[in-house]
């Protein structure tokens, strides 16, 4: 009876995750090929770009009629896979795709991975439900939605897996999604390279040899990083939650945005920090004159774009703040620029959606074996330099980063932030007291 019942719910595993997968990977594989195509479209029409405010005016009045909890974006899945509310709308995922599609298309900020997410948290709830599952595998459904989605739109199907089990809690790996995760994962990156989607290919940096005085210069890196993430993070919500104090109507809010992102396209003069900017990122694998300022001009055109409202993940954009940081990290420090770029492109994600574990995965799968101990040092330390922040408010904690005790329940970010914004009284028993941060 005990072999039976283990046989079934890894059947029960196999079965689901495989087609949590499937469907995420015709979704990715649609998704990358309209991205690619509204990129090309913008980048042989410059004037597009000029039509961005009218794109976020429309955009923002569809959703404030018909958007609802889908505006919730990452957060929206991220919250039902720790409260098991109503099913998360399967309209969220062909909204996301055309929002993000459209942002690219006019020039937004913004990058893929956020769509892809809650594509997969989108499908795979609707899976869920057509099966009439229980709780408990609903919630690995979603975990795995999230890893199918993640891994099928970058390629990364061991990142992607370990990143549906990484972020749903800060510093705790979910292993009880880890076979419906993986198999969604792997089965979502098969058919999006079955339908003949092709990912960017990465240079592969050279092998540097780990001594002392490396490490040394890969913790100068780390606090660098660190120091971005956290304006990057904060940054994002902090104008976020300014503008929807002070501008309430979201169709005027991203018009207001997408204003912003048209004159910085003027005032500096170049394409390199609108859309993805794939480009950007393999120029900082290579050039050791590339400009300092480049990571800033691209952080300050994401937090815009995405701070007013328009539709898009933050993978990508920080990609290329964290290469371009990286380039100039290497270069002042002494370090091959091409490893910088790439240990600066992983370690500036982790740290800023506190996943550190995936984020070292992934820059192996992307660049090769011999980043990772670089780029473990340098993503662990920057995690626990953020502090109790991240770029999913809905992340839970149940545990300071830096040790302490258990809270009494596990905590959203977004209750970490406003602890450190309305601290209580000394010594009260709040989130505040255990390291927010």
């Amino acid at each position: 009876m005990r072999w039976s019942g283990s046989a079934r719910v890894l059947a029960q595993w196999l079965v689901l995750g495989a087609v949590v997968g499937v469907v995420c990977g015709v979704a990715s594989a649609g998704f990358l090929w309209l991205l690619e195509e509204a990129t090309r479209l913008r980048v042989g029409q410059p004037a597009l770009v000029y039509a961005l405010p009218l794109a976020g005016w429309v955009l923002g009045a569809v959703y404030a009629r018909w958007g609802g909890p889908v505006r919730g974006g990452n957060n929206l899945v991220l919250d039902t896979v720790h409260t098991g509310d109503a099913q998360v709308p399967l309209r969220m995922a062909p909204m996301v795709l055309v929002g993000t599609v459209l942002t690219h298309l006019f020039g937004g900020s913004a990058g893929r991975e956020g769509t892809a997410v809650q594509m997969g948290g989108s499908l795979a709830d609707w899976v869920a439900h057509r099966f009439r599952v229980g709780v408990d595998l609903r919630r690995e459904l979603l975990a795995a939605g999230i890893a199918g989605g993640f891994g099928s739109v970058f390629g990364t199907p061991v990142a992607g897996a370990v990143f549906g089990l990484e972020v749903v809690v800060v510093g705790r790996l979910g292993y009880e999604a880890l076979l419906p995760a993986l198999v969604a994962s792997v089965v979502g990156d098969l058919v999006t390279r079955g339908l003949g989607t092709h990912h960017t290919v990465y240079p592969v940096p050279g092998a540097l040899p780990l001594t002392l005085l490396v490490v040394g210069k890969w913790l100068v890196f780390a606090v660098g990083v660190a120091g971005v993430a956290v304006l990057f993070v904060e940054g994002m919500h902090r104008l976020k939650a300014w503008l929807e104090r002070r501008v309430p109507w979201l169709p005027l809010r991203m018009a207001m945005g997408g204003t912003a992102v048209v004159l910085l396209w003027l005032w500096v003069g170049t394409d390199a920090y609108l859309g993805l900017g794939v480009p950007g990122i393999l120029r900082a694998f290579q050039d050791p004159a590339l400009p300092v300022s480049a990571f800033a001009w691209k952080l300050v055109f994401t937090v815009v774009t995405l701070g007013a409202g328009f539709l898009g993940g933050e993978v990508t954009p920080l990609f290329f703040i964290g290469a371009s940081l990286g380039n100039v990290l290497a270069r002042g420090l002494g370090l091959p620029v091409d490893l910088g770029a790439a240990v600066g492109m992983a370690a500036m994600f982790a740290a800023a959606a506190n996943t550190p574990l995936a984020l070292s995965i992934m820059a192996v799968e992307l660049v090769g074996a011999g980043v990772l101990p670089h780029v473990m040092i340098v993503a662990t330390v920057a995690y626990l330099l953020t502090g109790h922040r991240g770029i999913y408010p809905a992340q839970r904690i149940g545990r300071g980063k830096h040790g302490g005790p258990l809270l009494a329940r596990w905590v959203a970010l977004r209750e970490m932030e406003e602890a450190r914004e309305k601290p209580g009284p000394r010594g009260s028993a709040g989130p505040e007291n255990h390291g927010s941060g």
